[in-house]
């Protein structure tokens, strides 16, 4: 089973979650081989405008070598890929967008038997998820997605307090962990820990868990 790391959101060029990829890298040996899904941008080119700032970012946390995966690859290149691989990343972007290309190219199967580190980033920290919660600025409206299900948890990425409210009604169905930029949620083998401030949405209350 891998160790999968949920982190809420970053500003990989801020590198404001260094401390929990940097406990991610070690928790991968130190010094891994880094591969990156970067498929959750809902039009995806070769020139995901922010791989240079992301292999720059893991080169100086200590990576041995950083691929980022190219969406036209096939699944046989995949597995050979993730095979080789001790950290594999999830980017951030539309959850949908990744939860849909990942089970279409059979990676869900893959990282449910990948012995190493998993990081999932906003978008890949949800499609991680059993469900992912999303929020939307313009009405204030809720929806939930399946995710892929290696975590068997609800989650909200970019948790801000003025979504609180909607959480908690949320929450009257659906037991919702939130994650702020920055904070993560560690999961190994169905135990649990945490990374800075996580809350829990349940009965329709919140309580801080860290």
């Amino acid at each position: 089973m891998p160790t999968i790391y949920l982190l809420g959101g970053e500003n990989i060029r801020r590198r404001d979650a260094k401390e929990v990829n940097q406990q991610a890298f070690n928790d991968a040996g130190g010094s891994p081989n880094v591969l990156v899904f970067s498929w959750a941008r809902a039009s995806f080119d070769k020139a995901y405008n922010r791989q240079k700032t992301l292999f720059e970012y893991f080169r100086f946390l200590g990576a041995k070598k950083v691929i980022m995966l190219d969406y036209s690859c096939k699944t046989e290149e995949i597995k050979e890929k993730v095979s080789e691989s001790d950290l594999v990343y999830l980017t951030g972007g539309v959850p949908s967008v990744l939860v849909e290309r990942l089970r279409k190219r059979g990676v869900d199967s893959l990282l449910g038997g990948f012995e190493g580190v998993i990081v999932g980033r906003s978008a890949g920290a949800l499609a991680l998820c059993r469900k992912c919660v999303i929020t939307f600025r313009r009405n204030y409206s809720v929806k939930v997605i399946d995710g892929l299900g290696l975590v068997n948890l609800t989650l909200k990425a970019h948790y801000k307090e003025a979504r609180a409210k909607e959480l908690m009604l949320l929450s009257e169905q659906e037991k919702v962990f939130a994650l702020p930029k920055g904070s993560a949620i560690i999961y190994h083998n169905g135990n649990i820990s945490f990374v800075n401030s996580v809350y829990l949405f349940q009965n329709g209350a919140k309580q801080t868990l860290h």
